[in-house]
């Protein structure tokens, strides 16, 4: 049982420890293979305490790269949102110019009716009136002072 505790817990250090003691033939072998020991934990202290690092390291660069990943797809939605909203607010546009457009014509269409109205024989002949504005002035004239001067 002992022996098996042994080489469960300090099978590989110790024969690496006794093996160093063998191969330099100190004066104090015990002192030797302590500070030896010592030394092989720190060791593999420091790999271990490496490696966790290293682990954390590759753990932060995954969720690094999956915060750029999730970055990339926020900016291509957002380019997506901003072209629909741009498509939405040319479709009211063009609607409204068609719209506009139909209401052009159809203000032509209703004033070439009028005019056709009163080239009818028989349609009263009325006289365009000139209305004065409260400063006894024209439009007409009050329009021209203001943009051709």
């Amino acid at each position: 049982m002992e022996s098996q505790y042994l080489r469960r817990c300090l099978g590989s250090c110790l024969k690496k420890g006794l093996a160093e003691v063998v191969e330099h033939r100190p004066a104090d072998p015990i002192e030797y293979l302590a500070h030896w020991i010592y030394n092989y934990k720190r060791t593999l202290d420091g790999e271990q305490k490496r490696m966790l690092e290293r682990i954390e390291r590759e753990k932060e660069q995954q969720a690094a790269l999956e915060e750029l990943e999730m970055l990339r797809k926020m900016k291509e939605e957002e380019l997506m949102i901003q072209q629909r909203l741009e498509e939405q607010r040319q479709k009211p546009r063009s609607v409204e110019l068609t719209q506009s457009k139909k209401q052009t014509s159809g203000k032509n269409e209703n004033e070439k009716t009028i005019a056709e109205l009163t080239d009818r024989t028989g349609a009263p002949n009325l006289t365009r009136v000139q209305e004065l504005d409260e400063s006894g002035l024209s439009e007409v004239s009050v329009w021209k002072d203001r943009y051709y001067k």
